[in-house]
């Protein structure tokens, strides 16, 4: 397993474990201990997921099975739009999560998207941070221009920034403006979320087939060359094997340039964070009354 060092000091997987969309409670935790087993210590989940309460169980299970320590995992939660009015809603978001947790503290926590008053609820989650039960802060889904003026005005700069990130959306000019301010890039849907068809590539097979590994794994290896924390999500415990199973096989500078020539920009991506209708149906979405 490799390790990036965070701009705060903490050390961070560089592969984790997502649970977007896996909305069965025992499926959700079964998913993430089957994940713990196969050697993943990052397990990412977000207020609106539904599941943080399936996530915590699965950790004070591992952890009673002896299969790590508390210390030894990296979990990531996110505060969602509702929670991002002001610094008391931020405030009580946090506490909400937690709760729902039941974990002392998130190694992570992210303000899941740029809507709201996200600079007000940054300032609450400063104030977690400094008192411990946040180790790290970070962002979602902001775009290099936002990420830009955040990085400029608030008093602690994000630790992380989690965007979309895979061949068809490689987004290499938001990954130079993370490394100008030391925000460390993790990949939500690392293998095209769906609306690509990567695993009908010939070319990725053939560059899989050199290095007797899979599509899925040539595809999360080329970010991760790249300097990106990946999150892969599966429900299938071969599955979920496999997509860790990352580091014993490097891609060369020129299948790395291979990949990165399928990259189409925003062209037939349908989550842009910018677009009205987008903004209004989060803002719509109520995870708690």
């Amino acid at each position: 397993m490799q390790h990036t060092l965070l701009n705060n000091g903490l050390q961070m997987p560089m592969a984790g474990f997502g649970v977007f969309k896996v909305t069965d409670k025992d499926e959700c935790r079964q998913s993430v201990l089957q994940a713990i087993r196969a050697g993943y210590r990052l397990i990412d989940t977000a207020a609106v997921y539904g599941n943080e309460d399936a996530v915590g169980e699965a950790v004070c299970e591992a952890i009673s099975e002896g299969l790590c320590t508390r210390e030894e995992l990296f979990i990531t939660s996110k505060l969602w739009v509702q929670d991002m009015a002001n610094y008391a809603a931020a405030e009580a978001g946090i506490k909400a999560s937690l709760e729902k947790s039941g974990l002392e503290y998130f190694d992570l926590y992210l303000l899941h998207q740029a809507m709201g008053d996200y600079f007000s609820a940054w300032r609450a989650m400063e104030d977690a941070y400094e008192a411990g039960s946040l180790k790290a802060i970070g962002v979602s889904n902001f775009y290099a221009h936002v990420l830009t003026n955040f990085c400029e005005t608030v008093r602690i700069k994000p630790a992380v920034n989690q965007i979309e990130l895979h061949p068809y959306h490689a987004q290499s000019d938001a990954l130079k403006t993370m490394q100008h301010y030391n925000v460390q890039p993790e990949a939500w849907a690392p293998l095209g979320g769906g609306r690509h068809q990567p695993f009908d590539n010939e070319m990725l097979a053939d560059i899989a087939t050199a290095h007797n590994k899979s599509i899925a794994q040539v595809v999360l290896r080329w970010n991760i060359q790249r300097g990106v924390t990946v999150i892969p999500k599966s429900v299938h415990e071969e599955r979920i094997q496999s997509n860790f199973d990352l580091w014993d096989f490097e891609l060369s500078d020129e299948q790395m340039a291979q990949i990165s020539e399928l990259d189409l920009g925003y062209v037939g991506e349908t989550i842009k964070h910018f677009e009205p209708d987008f903004v209004r149906g989060c803002l719509s979405v109520k995870i708690h009354d």
